[in-house]
């Protein structure tokens, strides 16, 4: 039976039998029972998000990650990945049986497969989303499961988009009690507790790799609060970046800061269509969708080892602790290995020369270097010398030359003058 709201002529019989505009009334009710997402009234249902526009033909992420060439050597077949937000909208069309029921970890009962606040679905959807037609969203790990947990109210009434640390530990404990192989912690808390370290932990200690958004505080004006639990040692922490590589004005930022990814008007998935979003919850889901990747191609492996993979092969960046060690790369990630050889020990090297002993070289250098410079010295002054006394003896002098003879020509042609003769004597 569909929820359907009385009138007062219902509830009331003998006041007579409703008129045709509260008979459309009804129906009104009704109809909106019907469009309404499964575990929703109406009402609530009218204020979820809904789908938006989406500019461009192709998501700059994927450019940004080379998501095209990843795929050729892994999809993330196999790897489930559990998403702690505001749920997941299981039936967007780019979900192909790919969303589980999950668990709803703030009311400790029920299934977070809809989402009326759209986070859960925008971080899934950079994961998990298959191709389609007219479509820029593709997730980067297109074959890997999705596991939803519910860790902030389904209320688009509540303003707070962060969780509370109990509700996060038993999100992480759900998770890893219905077989989460990666953990995105999308909505994270601002207060620490007992409980969230120590469930986070059991994942670590379980090869379960946590990635946590460091939240969407980081302005001068929301005081940059610490986001738990990606302060945490064990946790990898990410923060968000635009096209241009610069840092989310929003993103959290501190020297717990692991990696960045984009984060800045992405292309994802939003209720039963497409939206542009912003946020540290979107770059974890594209760290996230690279442990997934790594782990459906190598396995199982330690989480520190998943850490350093991710953070040696990351893309350099500017300093600051914004970035940590900087971009995610994921083609680097999948295709690189972690080496276990230590590293060797640098040559022995020999003790420095006593003082007294270097300043008697450097006295000995000293005067062999004036030694030589005196030699050439001599050297030059000789040769010059000696040139000087051979242009004297070839009676060398620096004048001008003499002027030409001239000879009379006579008017009279008189017999020819043969080559070798004699000239008659010049004129005076």
């Amino acid at each position: 039976m569909l929820p359907v709201a009385r009138t007062r002529d219902e509830a009331h019989p003998r006041m007579g039998r409703p008129g045709p505009g509260r008979a459309a009334a009804v129906l009104a009710v009704a109809l909106a029972g019907i469009m309404a997402p499964a575990g929703l009234t109406p009402a609530r249902a009218a204020d979820c998000v809904s789908a938006g526009q989406v500019s461009g033909g192709v998501a700059w992420p994927r450019t940004m990650l080379a998501a095209d060439s990843v795929g050729q050597f892994a999809r993330g077949g196999g790897v489930r990945v559990a998403v702690l937000s505001t749920g997941v909208q299981a039936d967007n069309p780019q979900f192909t049986d790919q969303v589980l029921a999950g668990n709803d970890a703030v009311d400790n009962k029920g299934t977070a497969d809809t989402d009326c606040r759209g986070t859960g679905t925008q971080v899934a959807g950079v994961i998990a989303a298959k191709p389609a037609n007219d479509s820029p969203v593709t997730g980067l790990a297109g074959s890997a499961g999705i596991l939803p947990v519910r860790v902030v109210p389904d209320d688009p009434g509540v303003r707070e988009t962060f969780a509370q640390p109990d509700v996060l530990a038993r999100a992480v404990d759900l998770a890893m009690a219905k077989g989460a192989d990666v953990i995105v912690v999308a909505s994270p808390a601002y207060d620490d507790s007992n409980r969230l370290r120590t469930a986070i932990a059991a994942a670590i200690a379980a090869d379960v790799p946590v990635i946590a958004a460091t939240g969407d505080l980081g302005s001068a004006q929301d005081g940059n609060p610490t986001p738990f639990p990606a302060a945490y040692q064990d946790v990898i922490a990410v923060g968000a970046i635009d096209q241009n590589g610069k840092i989310f004005e929003k993103s959290g930022h501190g020297t717990y800061v692991d990696l960045v990814a984009p984060g800045v008007a992405v292309p994802t998935l939003q209720a039963d269509g497409l939206v542009e979003a912003d946020g540290t919850a979107i770059a974890a889901g594209y760290v996230g969708a690279t442990a997934a990747l790594i782990r459906s191609r190598v396995g199982r492996m330690p989480v520190a080892d998943v850490t350093r993979l991710l953070t040696a092969s990351a893309s350099p960046t500017v300093t600051g602790d914004a970035f940590g060690a900087g971009v995610v790369n994921p083609y680097s990630a999948i295709t690189g290995k972690v080496s276990g050889a230590r590293g060797r020990a640098l040559p022995a090297l020999s003790a420095a020369p006593a003082a007294g002993a270097d300043t008697e070289r450097r006295r000995r250098v000293a005067a062999f270097a004036g030694a030589t410079l005196a030699a050439v010295a001599v050297v030059a002054v000789l040769m010059v010398t000696a040139a000087i006394r051979r242009s004297r003896r070839q009676h060398w002098r620096p004048a001008l030359a003499p002027p030409l003879p001239l000879y009379d020509e006579p008017v009279e042609p008189g017999p020819p003058v043969m080559l070798l003769d004699d000239p008659a004597e010049p004129a005076r």
